[in-house]
């Protein structure tokens, strides 16, 4: 089944329901599907093998999304955070493609002769199609999306979500045409983020409408949820938190009598904020919804029942649970050594899933799935005994600050070629905003000085402002095994013992 049988469904049942909001732009579900199959035939006529998206969220999104599948092409959202050259490499990894691009960003991609650049307000003025509408390719196992995700080498990868893989997430965790014709969801994560993509896929299924807001900011935020009645919406930590921080310094309530359901995810919660959150909103039903890119969106959930009963309990291990993601959500479990032994409650080790909705495939790479189909998703954790999944941080050495992958070997690479440096390493450090943060350990040639600023600074000009080590301390040595890999671990406890 192809991921364009969602808009279809949503457009026959309820083609008369607003889907998508952006600003002062209405579009109901019919209007979305023809303008889908606008872009599909424009994809076509091009001769693209892909279709690459280069902006922030705005109704070219699902047109984009829904376009793609229609004509049979994989959907390439690209962060546009990144700088020249990254978002350059990547475009020259997809090309052919048809990129759809944000004036903002225009600037940022280099003339080729493959690349079909088509502006924001271009795409969504394409006219409808004059001929029958395009016929999906109906094969379950063409790829439908392929996200570029971070690595610890630096070297984004390219994780392949199959048509099998997403319409097994929808049908598995949404109701078709669940939604009352007054629901609305706020979609807030940018269009390169997993949860973007499923968010208008999900909501798509449940016709629910769609607010699509440009950028975050927590003035704006509410103000939409006010305007448009909204009754659901989904914000990583960071956003929530700053929604809470808001609230607070203005000392007033949220007044937001539609919103009947929250969920967050896509990093770690810290748990005043969450406490904080469900006492400024008690009559809104918090979810925590943990995904990853290579298995579709959401495989465990922490329901509002779960959030009720742990803020109220007495009991140490029911209370702890506001700090659990939940448990397994159409999918299966496993925490295993680094042996693969499948270990028990409370043993802490390496998170496994398994199910449909899970890809576990890159581009070039082929499949990470065991033979029994299994993918390791480099995080570790723990189950408690009711089967509650703990995480207690990533088995590599990504970075996860505010829901986005950071690889410390860029920064690293950076801070190298200043001459005073001889040696560093950057890891993560707990960070009550973001959730993690960068800290770099910094080793100096001989009589060399520098100050921390100085080389702020430095990566702030090569990179961006998310790649700024928050904290820089200076050291003779760093601790080495005998292979030659740093110990990051060890950096890591010196950090944490510092801080205390």
């Amino acid at each position: 089944m192809n991921i364009s049988t969602i808009l279809d469904m949503a457009a026959e049942a309820h083609g008369e329901r607003i889907g998508v909001v952006h600003g002062d732009m209405r579009m109901d579900y019919a209007a979305v599907r023809e303008r889908a199959q606008a872009a599909a035939r424009a994809i076509e006529a091009s001769g693209a093998r892909y279709l690459a998206m280069l902006d922030v969220s705005s109704p070219a999104v699902p047109i984009a999304i829904f376009g793609a599948a229609y004509a049979g092409v994989p959907y390439v959202p690209l962060n546009y955070r990144l700088t020249k050259p990254e978002i350059n490499e990547l475009l020259a990894r997809v090309a052919p493609a048809y990129v759809v691009v944000g004036e903002a960003y225009r600037g940022s991609i280099e003339p080729r002769d493959d690349l079909r650049l088509v502006s924001r307000a271009e795409f969504l003025a394409l006219p409808p199609a004059a001929d029958a509408p395009l016929q999906p390719d109906e094969d379950p196992r063409a790829i439908a999306v392929q996200l570029f995700t971070s690595g610890t080498t630096g070297k984004p990868k390219a994780a392949i979500l199959r048509h099998e893989n997403l319409m097994s997430y929808i049908m598995g965790t949404v109701e078709f045409a669940s939604a009352d014709a007054t629901d609305a969801i706020v979609v807030t994560v940018p269009p390169y983020h997993i949860a973007g993509i499923s968010a208008v896929l999900s909501s798509t299924w449940a016709c629910r409408r769609i607010v699509l807001l440009e950028n975050f900011e927590p003035r704006a935020w509410l103000d939409a949820m006010r305007s448009e009645s909204v009754s659901n919406a989904f914000l990583v930590p960071t956003m929530l938190q700053r929604v809470v921080e808001y609230l607070d310094a203005l000392g007033e309530s949220p007044k937001l009598p539609a919103l009947r359901a929250l969920a967050y995810g896509g990093g770690k919660m810290p748990l005043s904020t969450i406490t904080r959150a469900m006492a400024l909103f008690p009559d809104v039903d918090f979810t925590n919804a943990y995904g990853l890119t290579e298995t579709s969106s959401t495989i465990a959930v922490l329901g509002p029942e779960d959030h009720r009963a742990a803020a109220v309990s007495d009991d140490p291990k029911i209370r702890r649970r506001l700090g659990s993601v939940g448990k397994p959500a159409a999918v299966e479990i496993q925490i295993r050594d680094e042996s693969g032994k499948v270990l028990g409650a409370e043993e802490a080790g390496l998170v496994f899933v398994r199910g449909p909705q899970v890809s576990g495939e890159y581009e070039s790479l082929g499949s990470q799935l065991d033979a029994d189909g299994w993918f390791c998703t480099r995080d570790r954790g723990y189950l408690d005994a009711d089967g509650y999944l703990y995480l207690d941080g990533r088995a590599d050495d990504v970075i996860v600050r505010g829901g986005e992958n950071i690889s410390p070997g860029e920064i690293e690479d950076v801070l190298l070629t200043h001459p005073a440096v001889a040696d560093c390493a950057c890891v993560a450090i707990p960070d009550e905003q973001w959730g993690e943060a960068v800290a770099a350990a910094v080793v100096l040639k001989p009589d060399a000085r520098v100050e921390p600023a100085e080389l702020q600074d430095l990566v702030k000009a090569r990179l961006r402002s998310s790649r700024v080590p928050q904290t820089i301390v200076f050291k003779d040595s760093l601790p080495y095994n005998e292979t030659g890999k740093v110990l990051r671990r060890v950096i890591r406890q010196e950090f944490a013992q510092c801080s205390r």
